[in-house]
């Protein structure tokens, strides 16, 4: 993991240029309103305002005017609205990179952080698939590697404090992204074995 507001990106969504034998297989960011109604809850945030909005009409059409009652409804009306501005700007702050040989996030709104997940500390991956398309790929890291769940949130699996699984939240097109993981992280993690296989075979003869 690696940090610096001030660093210059010479490739959008990573701290510095890949070295020679690493290239990008696809670069996504979430999809904003996906994030403010699975991260930030703001489906529920809306239906509970609507409610107390409701109950204040009504109670407040008794001594005045219904302009005047539905008026009592703005505060609620810009508390939604606000927390979909905090979801639109963390979609819009986070890049998430695959290459050929790791996960990278480069996340945070107000402190910017790079996760970089080699395919090697990754020990298992799972996928959950909304209406449309949209989905989280979560990662179960292997090894001593900790990723702090309050400095990642929210691209992390939900509830997952203990033993914190970063993720690729609400990302379009989820499936094909996974499958692109799958396919990069098995053809990574192969590789050693296959070298290590040939040296034993070269060094027997």
């Amino acid at each position: 993991m690696s940090h610096d507001d001030f660093a210059f990106e010479p490739v959008r969504g990573l701290p510095e240029a890949l070295p020679k034998g690493e290239h990008i297989l696809w670069q996504g960011s979430p999809d904003p309103w996906r994030l403010a109604c699975e991260a930030l809850k703001l489906r529920w945030i809306a239906g509970y305002f609507a409610v107390l909005t409701v109950w204040r009409v009504v109670v407040s059409m008794d001594t005045a005017p219904l302009g005047e009652a539905l008026m009592h409804g703005v505060p609620f009306v810009l508390a939604c609205a606000l927390v979909y501005v905090v979801a639109r700007v963390q979609a819009r702050s986070a890049v998430y990179t695959l290459t050929n040989k790791r996960v990278a996030m480069r996340i945070g709104a107000a402190l910017t952080m790079t996760l970089n997940l080699p395919y090697t500390q990754i020990g298992n991956a799972s996928l959950e698939t909304r209406r449309g398309g949209t989905g989280t790929l979560a990662f179960e890291l292997i090894g001593e590697s900790r990723i702090s769940y309050l400095m990642s949130w929210p691209h992390v699996r939900p509830w997952h404090t203990a033993r914190c699984q970063p993720a690729l939240r609400c990302v379009p097109d989820a499936a094909r992204v996974a499958a692109i993981f799958a396919d990069a992280a098995e053809a990574r993690v192969s590789e050693p074995r296959i070298a290590r296989a040939t040296s034993v075979a070269v060094a027997a003869e």
